[in-house]
């Protein structure tokens, strides 16, 4: 067993790194403060290949893995986790397309997703959280002109505002319940389709989450994901893999809270002495470095297991828990370090706390992942 990465991934990492540093980091402040999308960066991270991450080349793609696509999103999440965690979610519609898709389908929108056009998942709605099979959006097949004709209301969906292609989760036999449920693609623009509230977030500013309607919205069968009554199957295969994403960006966030921690400590002076010389600071830092290099190396294995198409929907739920628990821990005792100008706006460290929470919420509840873990240890 070898826990070193190959040369390609070593060079992914050193081009992330680049980016984050030089582009990201300066921007990250105004991002969070304006809660714009820095669709800048965005275009910036298709032009070196980073939306392509997973895709094979035949279909515009950059190629490489999942373990790739971990560290780049790592790296960026250390500056600025609203840029790391859009890059991740967007990731997750090209996946479903790539597994589940048609040949033409594949063709038609993978080379986009790929190439700039942004991609959403939509399975979450007001009254189906956690409770994914309580859905209630529809998606019924009008016989007569061969479409299927969308009625319900999504919620809390990552890059949504934006995005120009949306792997939809949808009741097309309603009476089958979860059996009935469907994976459809639906177009921006498309009549009856539209966005509703944009939500004002107490982190990821820069990420936008938005509610999508859908009111008599008709998209032809043919845009029909795999087959009917799988969606379900497919929406938690697609989370297993975006659940290592957003481990991978809780991990980054810990990993810049330490590094701002580590750096801050040689420069703060207190009682005549840098605070890194006193030693409740660095068992804070120890604790943090440990807590993190785990995260890491868990997160690492799950994207390991998924590219070598081996099981991983409990090594995935692991990694995102520990992963999204650590960010946490690691971020309040970076505040800590950095005392009362920890909260304050002048450094990166309240808005990391901020970040930091949600990456315990989205794609699965920590409560969640537990159950998952659980029932895959108890089975």
């Amino acid at each position: 067993m070898e826990f070193k990465l190959t040369e390609e991934q070593e060079m992914l990492q050193e081009m992330a790194h680049d980016f984050a540093e030089k582009s990201v980091a300066p921007r990250a402040a105004d991002i969070d403060k304006n809660g714009e999308f820095p669709q800048d960066l965005f275009d910036t991270m298709t032009e070196m290949g980073f939306t392509g991450l997973c895709i094979p080349e035949e279909y515009g793609g950059s190629g490489g893995d999942d373990i790739g696509k971990a560290i780049v999103v790592e790296e960026i999440a250390k500056k600025c986790a609203s840029t790391a965690g859009t890059l991740s979610v967007h990731m997750v519609c090209p996946s479903i397309l790539l597994k589940f898709g048609s040949e033409e389908q594949k063709k038609k929108y993978l080379p986009k997703l790929a190439n700039g056009c942004l991609g959403a998942f939509a399975l979450t709605e007001p009254g189906a959280g956690s409770d994914a099979g309580s859905a209630r959006t529809t998606a019924i097949l009008d016989e007569a002109t061969g479409e299927y004709v969308i009625n319900g209301t999504k919620c809390f969906i990552t890059g949504g505002a934006r995005a120009q292609y949306i792997a939809l989760i949808a009741l097309t036999q309603p009476e089958k319940k979860i059996k009935g449920m469907s994976c459809i693609i639906v177009e921006k623009g498309t009549p009856g389709f539209t966005i509703g509230k944009v939500e004002d977030k107490m982190g990821l500013h820069g990420s936008e989450t938005a509610e999508l309607v859908f009111d008599n919205c008709r998209v032809p069968k043919e845009n029909l994901i795999g087959e009917e009554g799988k969606g379900f199957n497919y929406a938690m295969i697609a989370l297993d893999g975006a659940r290592i994403g957003i481990a991978a960006q809780a991990v980054g966030i810990a990993e810049g809270a330490l590094e701002a921690s580590i750096e801050y400590a040689h420069q703060r002076i207190q009682f005549g002495k840098p605070i890194a010389a006193l030693q409740g600071i660095q068992w804070y830092l120890a604790d943090m470095a440990t807590k993190t290099e785990a995260a890491k190396w868990l997160t690492y294995y799950a994207a390991y297991r998924k590219s070598a198409g081996l099981p991983h929907t409990k090594e995935a739920a692991m990694a995102k828990l520990n992963a999204s628990e650590n960010a946490r821990y690691v971020t309040n005792l970076a505040l800590q370090i950095h005392g009362g100008y920890g909260y304050m706006r002048d450094y990166p460290i309240e808005r990391m706390y901020r970040d930091a929470k949600i990456t315990e919420i989205y794609e699965g509840t920590s409560e969640i992942h537990k159950v998952v873990i659980s029932r895959a240890l108890l089975k």
